[in-house]
């Protein structure tokens, strides 16, 4: 069974990560460049003429796939981690530095760490010193490290720091708890034992999940958290004491039904870039693979490359069933002083 639950925690991260609207634009970095400058080009024409059309990512007379439903930047860093699981990380990431190809695209933490690490600061100075070391890069990939029951803190530490961190082991500790046992609870049990409540995202954990309780339907929960946890000041709408808030508060309140968990994170517009993918991961860990609805696992296990252009193609529920053999325990995710 914690074949078919691994399997659904990947297809369902993927699921989110396609749902949720960034999703066409990082697909659309797929086709040539004119075509993005236009978008801009349109967006800045509604925006002097007072027109309420907003321009979308379009092909013109280029192919139309990479604008299909599908994964993108989340599901793609996912599959990198899987690959690389059993290296050590400092090494993976500085190859993957070395040898970045062109259309490779990331988050702010990852493309600063490779840098850093270029200039030879290793971790876990690489992730601390880095100006979005608190953004959910390293949380996304903790899934891989989670659905295989194992600690994800040296490859966080690489990327990020603090709530970075700490949201990487609470997503790692989450979805070890729902690949074992199926339970969402027991889960979100699992993910606040390593968030301390005197960080940004323990608080904001423990506040989802009070209103998203209060609401009693995913979708009803959505102004509240809108209301309580999202940062309207700033642009980046990544940062792990939001997002992964999120997906603890919605993957509860569903019962763990992914259908009901991914579209009520993806109606969070600011966070819609990678709330929704954590938010399917737990969901699809909980109730596995087989409870996917199949539309949505066709439509979203081959990765287009659109961030990570040597994936292009890859089977994304395959390399998980490849993962299944191995699985090595429960990480019951332990706080490691120094990494906040």
């Amino acid at each position: 069974m914690s074949g078919d639950r691994i399997r659904g925690a990947f297809a369902g991260l993927a699921v989110g990560d396609a749902a949720g609207w960034p999703a066409s634009r990082h697909r659309a970095a797929l086709h040539a460049p004119w075509s993005r400058r236009l978008h801009r080009e349109l967006d800045a024409f509604a925006e002097e003429h007072g027109v309420t059309t907003l321009p979308v990512p379009f092909a013109l007379n280029q192919p139309t796939a990479p604008l299909a439903v599908g994964p993108s930047d989340d599901a793609e860093w996912l599959a990198w981690t899987a690959l690389t699981i059993d290296r050590p990380r400092a090494e993976a990431f500085r190859e993957l530095g070395a040898g970045r190809a062109s259309g490779f695209r990331a988050r702010i933490s990852v493309v600063t760490a490779l840098d850093n690490l270029a200039k030879g600061l290793e971790p876990p100075a690489s992730g601390h010193d880095n100006p979005h070391h608190f953004d959910d890069a390293a949380a996304v990939r903790a899934v891989a490290f989670g659905a295989l029951g194992r600690d994800p803190t040296q490859d966080a530490q690489v990327t990020n720091a603090a709530d970075g961190v700490l949201g990487a082991q609470a997503m790692a500790a989450a979805v070890a708890e729902a690949v074992a046992t199926g339970s969402v609870a027991r889960a979100v049990e699992a993910a606040l034992a390593v968030l301390p409540q005197d960080t940004a995202i323990g608080h904001n954990a423990r506040v989802a999940l009070a209103v998203a309780r209060a609401a009693g339907d995913p979708f009803a929960a959505v102004p509240a958290l809108d209301a309580a946890l999202l940062d309207h000041v700033y642009s980046y709408g990544v940062g792990a004491a939001q997002t992964v808030p999120v997906a603890l508060a919605l993957a509860e309140v569903s019962g763990g039904e992914l259908g009901r968990a991914v579209p009520a994170a993806v109606c969070l517009a600011a966070l819609a870039d990678s709330a929704p993918a954590l938010t399917g991961a737990l969901a699809g860990a909980c109730g596995g693979y087989d409870a996917i609805p199949e539309g949505w696992t066709a439509s979203a296990r081959t990765l287009a490359g659109c961030c990570l252009p040597d994936l292009a193609g890859v089977d994304l529920i395959e390399l998980a069933s490849n993962l299944t053999d191995n699985r090595t325990g429960n990480f019951t995710g332990t706080f490691t002083e120094g990494n906040a």
